[in-house]
């Protein structure tokens, strides 16, 4: 936007070269007034968490410059963040994670999936795992989480059988792999040194379960529009892990452990009951059913 250049979509953000832009330029006092009519159409095209993100990005990069002396200004005064209404849809049903571990994916997915669901752990904390952090005898795995702590996440019978077919004898190195070679100027900690091989990417990661989970995602859709569909999001794993642990009757302390969240407050959001609990308890509570029984 500061270059008078439409945001790329689709598959093209995908290594595509960001135009060049002058850091000092952003000081110019008319760049406020030139980047309110690209932001607003900007926030038209897309959802407000996405635009909030962006924004959030944005200031973040410009407080940084200013810290090191290079520019003074901050064109973004006066684009306000929208408001994002809470979805309450997020922890996803019963039938559909049964659903999730019935699709016909590659052994990565299938771990990286049950591993997410099954530790309720950040999609890039897992992402960002080595072997040498897994320890398999006992289901669990030494992260480094938010604020660069070292914690533990811990897994279930799910994803056991299956880390050791994709680790295949692998001492080192990231458990999830790109499908190629990585690439030249890849940074060391990144790369499998037996297989040559780059470790695969939040971005890349959160593409291939996005393109997966389309059909499961719009169940009704035509097969002709899946392809403009959107599918879930990897955080919708974690989110619907806690959902279904606090519908279970896990105790508050447990959960706080469990997500690693400091406060009750952040753990709130996760813990309201979902559609399937909501459900039951109504179907329960039917005077028809009561009738019967």
């Amino acid at each position: 936007m500061l270059t008078g250049e439409p945001a790329p979509t689709g598959p093209a953000p995908r290594g595509a070269k960001p135009p060049v832009f002058p850091v000092a330029a952003i000081d110019d006092p008319a760049l406020p007034e030139v980047l309110a009519e690209p932001a607003a159409a900007r926030a038209d095209e897309m959802d407000a968490d996405t635009v909030n993100r962006e924004l959030s990005i944005a200031r973040k990069a410009i407080g940084w410059w200013q810290r090191q002396g290079w520019i003074e200004g901050d064109p973004t005064i006066g684009i306000e963040r929208r408001p994002a209404p809470p979805d309450h849809t997020k922890a996803l049903a019963e039938n559909q994670i049964a659903a999730l571990w019935r699709l016909d994916v590659a052994l990565r997915e299938k771990t990286q999936w049950k591993m997410l669901y099954e530790s309720a752990a950040r999609a890039d904390e897992v992402l960002y795992l080595n072997v040498e952090d897994l320890y398999p005898q006992d289901k669990r795995g030494k992260i480094t989480a938010k604020g660069g702590a070292i914690e533990w996440i811990h897994r279930q019978s799910g994803t056991a059988p299956l880390l050791p077919r994709l680790i295949a004898r692998r001492t080192r190195g990231p458990p999830f792999l790109t499908d190629r070679k990585a690439p030249a100027g890849t940074p060391t900690l990144d790369v499998c040194p037996e297989t040559g091989r780059a470790r695969l990417s939040y971005r890349r990661a959160e593409e291939i379960f996005a393109e997966n989970t389309r059909l499961p995602a719009n169940p009704l859709a035509s097969p002709d529009d899946i392809e403009d569909l959107d599918g879930w999001t990897l955080h919708r794993l974690r989110h619907s892990a806690l959902t279904h642990d606090a519908e279970d009757g896990t105790s508050t302390p447990m959960l706080l452990a469990r997500s690693r969240h400091a406060s009750v407050r952040s753990l709130e959001r996760y813990a309201r009951p979902g559609v399937d609990s909501v459900a039951r308890h109504v179907a329960e509570r039917d005077p028809a059913a009561r009738r019967r029984t």
